[in-house]
């Protein structure tokens, strides 16, 4: 099989030679994580109930509000025939793990990934981050990072799980999906949007930095809502605030978070030929533990059939590790 661009997870295979049992040879091992967004995904019922009551955009909610934005209402809402062409689309793609932003909890996600193991935060807000992981994927749901939520609790928390735990291939992983609205301008700007993702950096830092300190390998992958490619100046002004996100988190202090960010590489790309194209604002970001472990050239956005079908508006990008231990 070709082990182009993102690829499987190769299986352990134990070798009995002879009438003894000869020991296990090294073997190699790749797993496939992916980040998507797959744009307000509630069920086309529990969305109808909703708009019934729909929330005006500038009204403010809470993680413990369950509503939809009425300008959402009657354009962006999902069929059950919209779910089956997702679920087949997705069903094609030689990925392991996905890390899902705007998704209604587990049991939306499993009419996309069916039979999968998910972790999803627990937010009653319909807009949950969440990681799925293909059957024989170990997975460990940990704590929710509830402090990506800040103190009154308006944006979304971080999904935190281990792969593989408690063993020699563990693999922590943080899903997140950061304020939107500042995507581009200085953190210290006078917009609220940009003074609440400012307020989230130290917090997403720290679990980069814990993570680091411990000598984990590690990744954070989602929804940055931020363009790392205009990010090229300074990490602090001088009176010590931040004004940008990736000069912030990769100051490789610790040392273990010393880390590298894949996007759309060399020049952006549409998710279907002959849209717009946008510059990349999801990422996977690796720590410095785990750098070693990436297969090169595995980087891939997936790009969306052409046709009138309705998508969601952010791509599914992937990269792919390849580990060497002795089972």
């Amino acid at each position: 099989m070709s082990r182009t661009g993102t690829w499987y997870l190769l299986p352990l295979l134990s070798l009995l030679l002879g009438s003894g049992c000869a020991a296990a040879p090294i073997t190699p091992q790749a797993i496939s994580i992916a980040t998507w967004n797959a744009e307000w995904m509630i069920e086309p019922a529990t969305f109808a109930g909703l708009a019934a009551s729909c929330t005006p955009r500038e009204v403010r909610v809470t993680g413990e509000t369950r509503s939809v934005p009425c300008d959402l209402v009657g354009r962006t809402q999902w069929s059950e025939q919209d779910l089956e062409r997702l679920r087949l689309f997705v069903a094609t793609l030689p990925i392991d793990v996905v890390a899902l932003q705007e998704v209604d909890g587990a049991e939306t996600a499993a009419k996309l990934f069916p039979g999968w193991n998910a972790c999803f935060t627990k937010r009653r807000h319909v807009q949950n981050v969440g990681i799925v992981a293909r059957p024989g994927v170990p997975m460990r749901c940990n704590e929710d990072y509830r402090a990506l939520g800040l103190a009154e609790n308006t944006v979304r928390w971080g999904v935190d799980v281990t792969l593989h735990p408690d063993t020699p291939q563990a693999l922590r992983l943080l899903g997140v999906h950061l304020k939107s609205g500042c995507n581009r301008d200085s953190l210290t700007s006078e917009r609220e949007a940009c003074g609440v993702l400012q307020r989230q950096v130290p917090v997403l830092e720290a679990w980069i930095d814990a993570r680091a300190a411990a000598g984990e390998r590690f990744a954070v992958l989602g929804d940055f809502n931020r363009r790392f490619d205009l990010e090229t100046g300074p990490a602090r002004d001088s009176e010590g605030r931040t004004l940008a996100i990736w000069p912030e988190l990769d100051d490789a202090d610790p040392a273990g978070a010393d880390l590298i960010h894949f996007d759309s590489g060399p020049g952006p790309e549409p998710c279907r030929s002959g849209d717009p194209v946008r510059q990349a604002i999801d990422f996977i970001v690796v720590g410095a533990a785990l750098r070693s472990s990436v297969m090169a050239d595995s980087y891939r956005m997936w790009t969306y059939p052409r046709d009138a079908a309705r998508w969601p508006d952010h791509c599914l990008r992937s990269l792919t590790f390849e580990f060497r231990s002795t089972p």
